[in-house]
């Protein structure tokens, strides 16, 4: 760990979001010390953010909200993770809303490597503008890196090909979906790796083996979305939406510690804080004290 080298990326933008907010996080994140608690370990730059985009409606394409400044962030994103990793570096994309992961898996290609994703997720985002009448891109983003039918062609050639993923190369981790639930059923179709929050709740350290060992095996690097909607929202209220059960802050970290631990890992995403909702001025430092010390080793 002591090797690892840190590119920031920041993303604030909530285009593909229910609401504005979201778009706050990267500048919240470093105002908290997320970069000098990370770079007391190892090195770490930051790379500047990408164009903002604050959430509007957009009633030309309801059920495809704001596709352009979705797909345009995203492949800012890829830009900046792409030039990360051809200098070595690990970039670390801080979000914005879900679909800045898509950015990352498209940069890495374009970097030309075919990554595996761990997707940490209060749900995997496989809807789709067809399935999705609410319009939010940001529940569609796993759905646009497998480019499921229904899914924008604007936003899914991000990367250099399309599909950027096959379902081989995707762990879906940490929801507590109901069986029968849309996304749950997908997931079981598409023959996805899936790693539940009760199972995680039982073990989170064999959980995140077991999820890092299905990624390694799957290709040569992996990265790994973090969505703070998979925390339970009354513990750590930093989620865009609030999800009533999940996994504890310290159920999170001690999946990331053994994710990024892994020497086949090669990015990460952290996505949907939405600044608007915490309670005080200590919850977000206790989330950043506790996201660097898993990226840091633990």
């Amino acid at each position: 760990m002591g090797t690892r080298r840190w590119t920031v990326v920041g993303a604030p933008s909530s285009a593909g979001a229910h609401t504005p907010g979201v778009e706050r996080a990267p500048a919240a994140l470093r105002a908290a010390g997320l970069l000098d608690l990370l770079g007391t370990a190892v090195d770490v730059e930051d790379a500047g953010d990408t164009d903002g985009f604050r959430w509007r409606p957009d009633p030309a394409y309801p059920r495809g909200q704001n596709a352009g400044a979705v797909a345009g962030v995203a492949a800012e994103v890829a830009a900046g993770v792409a030039a990360a990793v051809g200098r070595g570096r690990t970039p670390l994309v801080l979000g914005g809303d879900c679909t800045v992961t898509i950015g990352l898996v498209a940069g890495c290609a374009r970097a030309g490597l075919s990554p595996a994703l761990v997707y940490v997720d209060g749900g995997p985002d496989l809807y789709t503008p067809l399935t999705r009448p609410n319009g939010n891109l940001d529940a569609t983003g796993l759905a646009h890196l497998l480019g499921l039918p229904g899914t924008l062609p604007e936003v899914a050639a991000v990367g250099p090909s399309v599909p950027l993923l096959s379902p081989e190369r995707v762990v879906v981790y940490g929801d507590s979906l109901p069986r029968g639930d849309h996304e749950r059923e997908l997931v079981a179709e598409l023959g996805l790796a899936y790693v539940p929050a009760e199972e995680v709740h039982a073990d989170p350290g064999a959980a995140a083996r077991r999820a890092r060992v299905v990624a390694e095996g799957a290709a040569d690097g992996f990265v790994v979305h973090f969505d703070v909607d998979v925390l339970r929202f009354v513990d750590a209220p930093l989620a865009d939406v609030p999800e009533p059960f999940g996994l504890s802050l310290a159920e999170a970290a001690a999946t990331l510690a053994e994710l990024v631990a892994s020497p086949r890992f090669v990015g990460l995403s952290v996505t949907e804080i939405n600044p608007d909702h915490l309670p005080d001025g200590e919850m977000l430092p206790q989330f950043v004290r506790a996201l660097a010390g898993a990226l840091n080793g633990g």
